[in-house]
């Protein structure tokens, strides 16, 4: 599994990579993998279509995991209303293309998108709908994505129902301690092939 660090220091394992968003003042980096967020969580007031595809044709895309079409956090409708007529411009920009699962997600236009990004609140992510969710996607063949891992408990269940890669920005509460403690998360993951989901999420 890739984590995609919201911050970047020079202390990173080389394989953990980059979450970068047009508002995130996040470079990309040529060493490392990286996924684009389209940043509406964060700024919906600076957000719009023509300004998201811009920022993406001013990046470097070779190790671009995905770039997320639009979303609306907790909100599975209105995400479809937003993501579907962004997904071809996107991908025309050189993009493989993440949808955005949101709370009240009951099925997806699965084959016009790469990869499935799990959003939504705490209870949708972490609740017992998501699993099924990742199962579909990786039967389809998409590549799986959590966001919002900021702990090692978290990490755990992203492994065990299956994703890809996860994002988050613990290392920006404190660089130097979380870069350290980061990089022990990660070792972990690669050396249990079995996970339990003990510990506190």
């Amino acid at each position: 599994m890739i984590y995609l660090s919201g911050k970047y220091t020079s202390a990173l394992p080389p394989e953990v990579g980059l979450m970068v968003t047009p508002h995130n003042r996040q470079k990309v980096r040529s060493d490392r993998v990286w996924g684009a967020d389209n940043g509406r969580f964060a700024t919906p007031e600076k957000y719009s279509d023509a300004t998201y595809l811009q920022w993406l044709a001013a990046q470097n895309n070779a190790r671009c995991l995905f770039a997320t079409a639009p979303d609306v956090v907790g909100d599975h409708l209105a995400t479809l209303q937003l993501s579907v007529p962004m997904f071809a411009p996107i991908r025309k920009a050189g993009y493989p293309v993440a949808f955005v699962a949101q709370n009240g997600f009951d099925d997806a236009p699965w084959e016009l998108f790469n990869a499935l990004f799990i959003g939504g609140d705490d209870a949708f992510k972490l609740g017992s709908q998501v699993p099924g969710i990742v199962a579909e996607a990786k039967r389809r063949g998409k590549w799986v994505h959590m966001g919002r891992v900021n702990s090692f408990a978290r990490l755990k269940v992203a492994a065990v129902i299956g994703c890809d890669s996860v994002d988050g920005n613990y290392v920006a509460f404190g660089p130097d301690k979380n870069t350290a403690r980061l990089s022990g998360w990660v070792e972990r993951i690669k050396n249990q092939p079995t996970l339990n989901l003990t510990g506190e999420m």
